[in-house]
């Protein structure tokens, strides 16, 4: 494994200071380099202020502050002859044809150092075919910023050597970040794995299933993540993530569970991206987002008698809250249905109720502080309404649409098969897939364990009902999710291999 002492950084903007930052912090010699010397300057500034102010934190004394920005230096130019640099990292512009020019020159100019690219969507095996050893070129996509997100995909291409995996590692390690080796395909990891919550959020919102905001809600108190995908949205900017949406979909040849969605282009031709432009799925004023007030339900436990089918625990807990829970269905009573992967209106029917008098309830929903219920599109609102008074009194409420299963159990069952699929395709490991969607993406825990806690058959028969249903493959269960669940696995269990027996081929079991 090659010793790396001196490295160049190539583009001074917003990633390359960051580089440059943690490299410097972390004991290397850092030149840094831009084709506009004004920009090199503005870098150096900005990253001697963010250290000064780490002293001023308590996080480094003043020495350690000065050792950090003596180990920083401009460089002459991005390819200044060199052979005194072991690593470069190419931080420029996403664009093909000027990160190759790049590298192709870096190739010549520094004949020692080891190349990569900071590049979060581009082909490693595609840009190494402007180098002639395309071997020397390393993916090493850090994620903004910097010093405070601290996952680094590294992308081996088709012809990288393996070794300079093992020396990426330890760069990585060094600087204080998390490294995890991801196969060079479209998105590579963060970026694959992320799709699965907006597009699925984007195709309630088309199918009228609820708004923006109580979408968001059901994310983050039924699901736990702490922004909702239309916040999340707004945040990063449409005009940032739907072309990332098309490209990984592009990338995989228009696979259906990375599908975009026609609303996403619209309002990004429309200019309604988000915070940066005053106005996304949420209205900002100076740069703070409307506050949208969730209707109001008087709770009144004794307003209706209910039935709840099937579900004994949550008839316990309207019990204690004081409602009127029958034994069985009633004329004057609202029917309470539970479905998994399903309309509450077939669950109705099939259970011998009144779909006019039926409501739905995930039952994902039962145990936290937001119940979500689905309006059956039969339901008769002036017989319904009070129940939603019952409904209210053990916890927060959100009405939705019903559909092809409740709001939350598309979002999780999307999220998890997802995640599914990169496992199966071994672009990542599944310990790795938990933990760049965690550090990434800012997910308290990754799609698998997620998938775990619930339980696999239970996703898998979420999306079979899906599947069943609306004949849309986006739905259909990945085979090791499906395999998982069979066999009552973990989803972060690694599969038995034919390479497993291969290499223990010369073992005997004792006699």
């Amino acid at each position: 494994m090659a010793a790396i002492e001196r490295i160049r950084i190539v583009g001074a903007g917003a990633m390359g200071r960051g580089i440059a930052q943690v490299a410097a912090t972390a004991g290397y010699q850092v030149e840094v380099t831009d084709s506009d010397p004004r920009a090199v300057t503005a870098a150096l500034d900005f990253i001697a202020t963010m250290v000064r102010r780490s002293v001023d934190r308590g996080r480094c004394t003043g020495e350690e502050a000065a050792a950090i920005l003596a180990r920083l230096c401009p460089g002459v130019s991005p390819t200044a002859p060199a052979d005194d640099v072991d690593l470069v990292i190419e931080a420029v512009v996403e664009d093909l044809a000027v990160k190759q020019s790049i590298l192709a020159e870096l190739e010549i100019a520094t004949p020692t150092a080891i190349l990569a690219s900071n590049t979060s969507s581009l082909s490693i095996g595609v840009l190494a075919t402007a180098l002639g050893d395309p071997g020397r070129l390393v993916g090493l996509h850090f994620f903004n910023p910097v010093p405070l997100m601290r996952l680094v995909e590294i992308v081996p291409g088709l012809r990288t050597r393996p070794e300079l995996v093992d020396t990426a590692r330890s760069v990585v390690e060094r600087i204080g970040h998390t490294g995890i080796v991801v196969r060079d395909t479209p998105g590579f990891l963060v970026n694959h794995v992320g799709r699965a919550l907006p597009t699925e959020a984007l195709t309630l919102l088309s199918e009228q299933a609820a708004a923006p905001a109580d979408i968001d809600r059901i994310v983050r108190d039924v699901l736990g993540l702490r922004m909702g995908p239309f916040e999340l949205l707004d945040l990063t900017g449409l005009d940032v993530s739907h072309p990332v949406m098309e490209t990984v979909f592009a990338g995989f040849y228009n696979d259906p569970r990375l599908r975009p969605s026609p609303l996403a282009a619209a309002r990004t031709t429309a200019g309604l991206l988000g915070r940066k432009t005053g106005e996304g799925f949420y209205r900002y004023d100076g740069g703070e987002r409307e506050s949208i007030a969730e209707p109001e339900f008087v709770a009144d436990p004794a307003a209706i008698p209910v039935y709840v089918h099937e579900h004994p625990e949550f008839a316990a807990t309207l019990r204690s809250a004081g409602a009127s829970v029958l034994e069985s269905p009633s004329p004057a009573a609202v029917s309470l249905v539970f479905p998994v992967g399903e309309p509450a209106y077939r669950l109705a029917v099939r259970a011998g109720l009144a779909p006019s008098r039926t409501l739905g309830v995930d039952p994902l929903s039962v145990t936290g502080k937001r119940l979500v219920v689905a309006v059956p599109v039969t339901a008769d609102p002036v017989a319904t309404a009070p129940a939603l008074a019952v409904l209210a009194a053990p916890a927060a409420l959100t009405l939705t649409a019903d559909g092809p299963a409740p709001v939350a159990q598309r979002i999780l069952a999307t999220m998890v098969n997802l995640a599914c699929a990169i496992a199966e395709s071994g672009i990542a490991t599944p310990a790795d897939i938990d933990r760049g969607a965690q550090l990434g993406l800012g997910y308290p825990q990754g799609p698998l364990d997620y998938g775990d806690s619930v339980g696999a058959a239970l996703i898998t028969r979420i999306l079979d009902g899906i599947h069943a249903y609306t004949g849309d493959p986006r739905y259909r269960a990945n085979g090791w999710l499906r395999t998982h669940a069979d066999l009552g696995l973990s989803l972060r269990a690694r599969e038995t291999r034919p390479t497993d027996l291969m290499r223990n081929r010369g073992s005997h079991a004792p006699a």
